[in-house]
């Protein structure tokens, strides 16, 4: 292939996120087999320094400690639900004041990022990933030792608070190291634990309460933090890196929806040969990443460990990222309904396990913390299947739309697997709520959690990754958007559904929220066929923010 082969790969034409992903490595289209090259994108730079440089060990070890963290984060949310029993009987607490400290906990997670994601884009990753594991680490210290509902309250608030980059930071690391052709793997492994933290730590909550008492719940999350924090400080590296943005290059022509190939481009074939191309036996292999500068110096091990690094950001830039996230929100349609979508997942997960804890523990169940803890298993189940369907196909099947397309990708290829998957979550939803209404053998509310499961991740996985794709040059803002959208959502459903639930039974609360969850599943059909309108529609607005960021950067 000629060395300049990839010089279209983001065409001035396209809208935002609309990428050339694989091509042809010769382009006899009327061969039956033909070798195919994944495109690298974003394109990295020639710095060895640069994340998207890496060796994949480095990645890897660097996506490792992110996913431990967030791991914690939610398992230190949700690990407090198996301790509501012993701490009724020993602090007195009711089980009304425990629910309105979980909601409230999910309130602080909404607001954490707007506060402490600036910090990341003007000091790097790195040394907010450590203050946040630092202070969570003193505050179970503080919820070890509570004895009044102040100390329950202001725990699980500032907890959630310094535990809300658990989805921002992330997101942002796996732009920052992983190719489009990666990240759809990467965010399934990172659903799949946090809601290994989520649904497990219960479990584990549960055996050692009876050993060694529910103040040992928060001392373990010490212990474990602790390690974390240990790890951070010596392996993580930062990944905030600076590079040109492709998106600034967006002509304001629009590109019709049907025409997504470069015609000028003698390597990619036309609309009228995508046919064609569709029936071509494709061997795809990655290209050549570009060659290394040796001019620019490697940094050394200590180099790479600094504490934090700087942008050219200033005060005033850092305090409109603490509300340019909420403007953005409601500026593109597709992020403000990815992230509502997203956050209706996030209630399918959290709102069962608040009501396992308040309804499970009375007749005819009568379940005890270690019972409570097991009802996480169906979930992880789910999940871990989840993952294991959807974690290869969701990369896989961008890469065959993308051949099927001449090559050229589009986000909304994501969303596909998301729609095959909608009708596994209102199923288990039904059969958790019902079964619970009727007082049946405990295995069918266990069998709908993990059916539901089943259906979440590669959903919230899509909407991730779909922003992560489409949006990547203000994927900060977009997820902390996410954040705030999905905990006010979870903290509304954790506070009404006793209420609901009161007035109407468990029966006809849970068939709403799953009917409601699966009308908005469905909407992933509408971006499917108009998604892309939507980006050529607002690339414009899109092309400011970018300009914006690589000015602050």
């Amino acid at each position: 292939m000629p060395p300049d082969s990839h010089a279209l790969d983001v065409d001035s034409a396209w809208p935002p996120g609309t990428v050339r992903l694989e091509v042809l490595t010769t382009p006899d289209l009327s061969r039956a087999s033909e070798a195919a090259e994944v495109v690298l994108q974003p394109k990295p730079s020639s710095d060895p320094n640069d994340p998207l440089n890496w060796p994949t060990w480095r990645k890897h070890l660097n996506f490792a400690l992110v996913n431990y963290y967030a791991l914690m984060v939610y398992a230190l949310i949700d690990v407090a639900t198996v301790t509501w029993g012993p701490m009724n009987k020993d602090i007195g607490f009711s089980y009304a004041i425990m629910n309105d400290s979980y909601a409230a906990g999910c309130g602080s997670l909404a607001i954490g990022g707007l506060f402490l994601v600036p910090l990341s884009l003007k000091y790097g990753r790195r040394p907010v990933y450590i203050l946040s594991t630092a202070a969570q680490c003193g505050l179970c210290v503080w919820l070890a030792r509570m004895q009044n509902v102040g100390d329950l309250m202001g725990g699980n608030i500032l907890t959630c608070i310094v535990g809300a980059l658990a989805e921002v930071l992330v997101q942002m690391t796996i732009a920052d190291i992983y190719f489009i052709h990666h990240r759809g793997v990467a965010n399934t492994i990172y659903y799949w634990c946090i809601t290994f933290g989520t649904t497990l730590s219960p479990l584990a909550g549960g055996y050692i309460i009876p050993s060694q008492g529910w103040r040992w719940v928060w001392w373990w999350m010490v212990i474990l933090l602790g390690a974390g924090l240990v790890a951070f400080v010596f392996l993580y590296e930062e990944t905030m890196f600076s590079r040109p943005i492709e998106g600034l290059a967006l002509s304001s022509q629009k590109l019709d929806n049907e025409q997504p190939v470069d015609k000028k481009d003698p390597e990619m074939p036309k609309a009228d040969e995508a046919e064609e191309v569709e029936d071509v036996q494709v061997q795809p292999t990655v290209a050549a990443a570009p060659r290394i500068d040796p001019s620019i110096p490697k940094k050394t091990y200590w180099q790479k460990l600094a504490f934090w690094s700087t942008s050219t950001m200033s005060v005033s830039q850092m305090t409109r990222q603490m509300y340019q996230p909420l403007v953005i929100l409601v500026s593109f349609p597709a992020i403000c309904f990815m992230c509502f979508e997203y956050g209706m997942l996030t209630a399918c997960t959290t709102v069962p396990v608040t009501t396992l804890s308040s309804v499970m523990t009375l007749p005819p169940y009568n379940f005890n913390p270690q019972q409570i803890g097991l009802m996480g298993i169906p979930q992880f189940v789910g999940t871990t299947l989840g993952t294991l369907a959807s974690g290869p196909l969701s990369d896989s099947i961008v890469l065959f739309l993308a051949k099927r397309r001449g090559g050229v990708y589009d986000p909304e290829m994501r969303l596909w697997l998301a729609l095959a998957f909608t009708p596994f979550v209102p199923a288990g939803l039904f059969m958790f709520g019902i079964g619970l209404n009727n007082g049946v053998h405990w295995l069918l509310p266990a069998f709908g959690l993990g059916v539901s499961s089943f259906g979440i991740v590669p959903a919230s996985s899509s909407a991730l990754t779909y922003l992560t794709d489409a949006y990547t040059d203000i994927v900060a803002d977009a997820i902390v958007g996410l954040t705030f959208v999905r905990n006010v959502i979870s903290t509304i459903f954790v506070f009404i559904q006793t209420p609901w639930a009161n007035a109407t039974g468990l029966t006809w609360f849970y068939v709403a929220f799953g009917l409601i969850n699966f009308v908005i599943l469905m909407g992933n059909a509408v971006f499917i066929w108009f998604g892309k309108r939507f980006r050529v529609g607002y690339a414009d607005r899109y092309r400011s923010y970018s300009e914006q960021r690589i000015k602050e950067m």
